[in-house]
């Protein structure tokens, strides 16, 4: 598996295009299209959050058919809780967009984020929809990955190659995220393309199981927006043998899909609203995955343990209060516990450790905890942020 340039249009019959259609501010871009030269299939992962935005009903309707040709995003506002209007708004969006690339509106995937309870500026958007479609490129992704931006401060793009049975494969990707971010999606959207040819069910399935090790596992502020998406579209244009969940080439298929989202999964919560560090939670000698999977996902989430990473301060009673009441299977007795490769307690009892050493290896970008419950074999990660001044800057008037 080789990582190449070109994002989300790295794979072979994929363009895009980014334009700024004065949505939120008038020099930045907000109107991002992706689009596929033939029909490709398509997956879809959806928010848990019960107040589920209209670009999200209108895409599930439209995939209930796993085939889509182009994606619509627009930044800046969520459309999302208006009601009807909202509807409205992500039905017209798929239909300008199918009309300007002369496809049918129910291969048209739409998505959108930015604030929730305001409605789409639906002329200005018409406007950046039949721009992007007029200005779509291979070399176009960069501009898709900055338009759907918001509180991102950088652009959240990979791709890698890979073959499999004499042929070569690309995965493209493209992702948004840096606040309202928790497990089982966050306010992030993210964007997945391949010129591989996959079944429908393994591409289903495919996708379930990478985002379940990649965004599910990531936590920046403990908020699960409405409009967290993750999309796939595989175009078969590579003519590799079909990958499907019982032959050979699924496990390298899987393993290079689930990369790509444990990459994009770390970029967003690195990029987490101000923050100022990555943490990397690392749990091992669990009972369960579930139970590795609470519990780290529980220490990444806790406000006391960010704002200690943030504040350089080694407290790991913060980390075992979190591992207490996640959920996962304790026996406190057995756990140990380390800051990088520093011990901090071993066998649930403190020990006395250099300062000065945990200092400097909180003072790092990256800082990783790891704890061993010592019970079992299963073993999980999750990736979160620092929790700073700025965050609280940055959200206390986002409206305004």
């Amino acid at each position: 598996m080789n990582f190449i340039e070109g994002g989300i249009t790295a794979p072979q019959g994929f363009k895009a295009a980014g334009v700024a259609a004065g949505i939120r501010k008038k020099e930045k871009k907000d109107v991002a299209i992706v689009y596929s030269q033939v029909p490709a299939q398509a997956a879809a992962v959806y928010t848990i959050n019960k107040f589920k935005a209209a670009p999200l009903k209108v895409t599930a309707e439209h995939l209930a058919d796993g085939i889509a040709q182009a994606m619509v995003i627009n930044s800046g506002i969520a459309n999302a809780c208006m009601g009807q209007q909202g509807m409205e708004s992500a039905k017209e969006m798929a239909e300008i967009t199918a009309q300007v690339l002369n496809i049918k509106v129910d291969d048209v995937v739409v998505a959108s984020t930015g604030l929730i309870g305001a409605p789409l500026p639906m002329d200005r958007l018409e406007q950046g929809i039949k721009e992007a479609a007029s200005k779509l490129s291979t070399k176009g992704g960069s501009c898709a990955a900055e338009a759907i931006m918001t509180t991102d401060l950088v652009k959240k793009e990979v791709a890698v190659q890979l073959e499999l049975g004499e042929k070569q494969i690309t995965i493209g990707a493209m992702a948004k995220g840096s606040g309202m971010i928790h497990p089982n999606m966050a306010t992030m959207l993210g964007f997945i393309t391949t010129d591989a040819d996959v079944s429908a069910e393994c591409l289903q399935k495919s996708l379930k199981t990478a985002v379940e090790t990649s965004f599910n596992m990531i936590s920046v502020d403990g908020d699960t927006s409405t409009n967290d998406m993750v999309v796939i579209m595989a175009n078969g244009i590579a003519g590799n043998p079909q990958i499907t969940l019982d032959n050979e080439y699924y496990v390298q298929f899987q393993a290079a899909l689930t990369e790509i989202c444990v990459i994009l999964a770390k970029m967003i919560a690195q990029d987490g609203e101000g923050a100022t560090k990555l943490i990397e939670v690392e749990v091992s000698g669990a009972l369960s995955l579930e139970d590795a999977r609470k519990a780290a996902r529980t220490i990444c989430s806790s406000s006391l343990v960010k704002s200690a990473i943030f504040g350089e301060d080694a407290n790991w009673g913060r980390i075992i209060t979190a591992l207490g009441y996640s959920g996962a299977e304790v026996e406190p007795e057995k756990v140990d516990v380390y800051i990088g490769d520093l011990m901090m307690a071993e066998n649930g009892t403190g020990l006395s450790f250099d300062e000065d050493k945990a200092g400097q290896i909180l003072a790092q970008k990256e800082v990783i905890i790891k704890v061993d419950l010592k019970l079992g074999e299963f073993e999980a990660k999750a990736w979160g942020c620092d929790l700073s001044y700025d965050y609280v800057r940055i959200n206390a008037d986002y409206r305004t």
